[in-house]
């Protein structure tokens, strides 16, 4: 047991909340349901998977951008450019703020018993990092383009990128959770 950790939840409230989340309860070849201490530890580990994957490359593209600033180049850059510039650093840095909050959470919060809390917290925060990082990118892959295509060119591909990014990390997600609530409903009734 984790220090974090909440003591489980009786059977009748982890039997309502799985039923809610779209688990196949009562059906034959459904699993058995998840005890909720077993659940928070899950949703845990997931959310520190996550936030290993989103983080090295949030740091990895928030160096690269501070680099960006001791160039020679980038004295020649127009206003533009370096509007484009520190709106990316900024994006680079809150993505930055967002995805390493949850291990902050975690630490400052630890032996409080207040794990549910901790990763509903960590979740919300990944998203808007989430967020921030798809900002982050378009505007470095602007900054990039307005330099290697010609014309309009530039904002209409990273608005391609942006839209791209916004369906298969939003958009689908999203559709895939309705369909499960559907599911869910039909079960039910």
């Amino acid at each position: 047991m984790t220090m974090t950790e909440q003591p489980a939840e009786s059977a009748e409230k982890e039997s309502a909340c799985c039923a809610r989340h779209g688990d196949r309860v009562g059906r034959p070849d459904a699993e058995p349901p998840e005890p909720a201490r077993e659940r928070v530890n899950r949703r845990w580990n997931e959310v520190l998977q996550e936030t290993r994957v989103t983080q090295t490359g949030v740091q990895i593209l928030f160096g690269f951008l501070l680099s960006v600033a001791f160039t020679p180049l980038f004295r020649e850059l127009e206003t533009p450019d370096k509007v484009i510039y520190v709106m990316t650093v900024v994006f680079g840095a809150s993505a930055t703020g967002a995805l390493i909050a949850p291990v902050s959470i975690h630490r400052f919060l630890s032996g409080q018993r207040m794990k549910d809390e901790v990763v509903a917290a960590a979740g919300r925060l990944m998203v808007c990092g989430m967020v921030l990082l798809a900002l982050t990118i378009g505007c470095t892959l602007l900054l990039i383009l307005r330099f290697v295509v010609p014309g309009v060119l530039a904002e209409v591909l990273v608005g391609g990128v942006m839209l791209w990014f916004g369906l298969c990390w939003y958009v689908l997600p999203l559709l895939l959770r309705r369909k499960a609530a559907r599911r869910a409903e039909r079960e039910q009734a």
